[in-house]
C-alpha cells in the first residue's frame, strides 16, 4: 500500500516498488487542490500501465480504507499536505491531512492486521539543530506548523510501536527533488525559470544550506524500508543527500545545467525557513543498507531532461 500514490514521492516509490522489488502496489489519493490535479495525473503514466498497480480515490482523513488494507504486506503512508509557508494560515487542512490521517491510517493497519507502517517525516522536525551532521538523536525544535504535525505524525508512529505493538519506521527525509518535483519547491521553481527565462524570487540571501535529497534515492529508501526483514519498532531514520550545498550552489548548478544565467529577485527570509538542514544518514545505511547514489549534479540533469522531454 502506499499512499499519497500520486505525489511526487509517492509515485516514484510506488515504480521503486514494482520494477525494482517486484511488488504489487494498490496506491490511495485524494487528489488535494494544493496543486493542479493534471500534474497528478501525469506523474501515474507509467504506473496505470502496469498490471500490478491499481489506484483508489479515498479521503485518509474520512473515508474508511480497511479493505484496502486487508492484506497489504506493508504500508508507506506518503499522504499529506505538503509546504512550510502554507501552514501557517491553513493549520486545519495540515491537521486533517498530516494528523488524523497518520491516526486513521495507524488505526486501519492495527484493524487489518498489517505488519508495518513506514511513515513520511521531514527534517523540519529539527528546526534549526545546533549540530551538523544532524543524527536522529538531537532535539526536536520545529519552527513551522507544518514541522509540527510532521513531528506529531512521528510521535504517534512510536506511540502505536510501543503501546499497540504495531511496527513502525519513520523516515525524515531531507529536501526531496528530481524529476516530477511538485511546482512549488524550489530547485522545480528555478529550472522552469531557467528554461522559459523567467524571474526567480529567493527568500533570504542564499546562503542557506540544504541537504538536497534524490527522489530516486528517497524511493529505494521508502522500498527497503516496507521490505527489509529487522528493524526495531518505532525506529525513525534520516534520509539525506549528503552531500549540502548552499541555495545560491543550486542556481549555478541549475545555470550551468540549462546553460544560461537566472534572473534572481531576492526577498526576505521566508517565516518558518531554518538556516541549515545538514543530516547524518549513518543510521539508514546501518538500519536498510542504504546510502545516496545520485549526485546533486545528475540529479539536477534528469529533472531539467524530464521537463524538456
Amino acid at each position: 500500500m502506499v499512499t499519497g500514490a500520486a505525489g511526487f514521492i509517492g509515485s516514484h516509490t510506488s515504480e521503486v516498488l514494482i520494477r525494482d522489488f517486484g511488488c504489487d502496489v494498490t496506491g490511495i489519493d485524494c487528489f488535494t487542490p494544493y496543486y493542479d490535479r493534471s500534474v497528478k495525473e501525469q506523474n501515474l503514466n507509467w504506473l496505470k500501465e502496469q498490471s500490478a498497480f491499481r489506484l483508489v480515490e479515498r479521503d485518509l482523513s474520512e473515508d474508511s480504507f480497511v479493505d484496502l488494507f486487508t492484506g497489504a504486506d506493508a504500508v508507506v503512508h506518503l499522504a499529506a499536505q505538503p509546504g512550510v509557508r502554507d501552514s501557517w494560515d491553513e493549520f486545519d487542512t495540515y491537521v486533517k491531512h498530516n494528523i488524523t490521517a497518520t491516526k486513521r491510517v495507524l488505526d486501519t493497519a492495527i484493524e487489518a492486521g498489517v505488519p508495518r507502517v513506514v511513515y513520511a517525516s521531514s527534517s523540519s522536525v529539527y528546526g534549526d539543530s545546533p549540530v551538523a551532521p544532524t543524527p536522529e538523536a538531537s532535539p526536536l525544535d520545529p519552527r513551522s506548523p507544518y514541522g509540527v504535525t510532521k513531528l506529531t505524525g512521528e510521535r504517534l508512529c512510536t506511540a502505536y510501536s510501543y503501546e499497540r505493538g504495531l511496527p513502525t519506521i519513520s523516515l525524515r527525509y531531507f529536501t526531496v527533488y528530481g524529476p516530477r518535483q511538485r511546482p512549488d519547491m524550489a530547485a522545480q521553481r528555478l529550472i522552469k525559470a531557467g528554461l522559459n527565462g523567467d524571474s526567480f524570487t529567493m527568500f533570504g540571501d542564499g546562503l542557506q544550506v540544504r541537504d538536497f535529497t534524490y527522489v530516486g534515492d528517497v524511493a529505494r529508501a521508502n522500498a527497503l524500508a516496507a521490505t527489509v526483514g529487522n528493524f526495531t519498532p518505532g525506529e525513525i531514520l534520516n534520509v539525506c543527500g549528503g552531500a549540502p550545498v548552499t541555495l545560491a550552489d543550486l542556481v549555478q548548478t541549475v545555470e550551468d545545467t540549462v546553460a544560461k544565467p537566472l534572473n534572481i529577485v531576492r526577498q526576505g527570509v521566508s517565516v518558518g525557513d531554518v538556516r541549515e538542514t545538514r543530516g547524518d544518514g549513518s543510521r539508514a545505511n546501518e538500519v536498510l543498507g542504504w546510502k545516496p547514489e545520485v549526485s546533486l549534479s545528475d540529479g539536477v540533469k534528469y529533472q531539467v531532461a524530464n521537463l524538456t522531454g
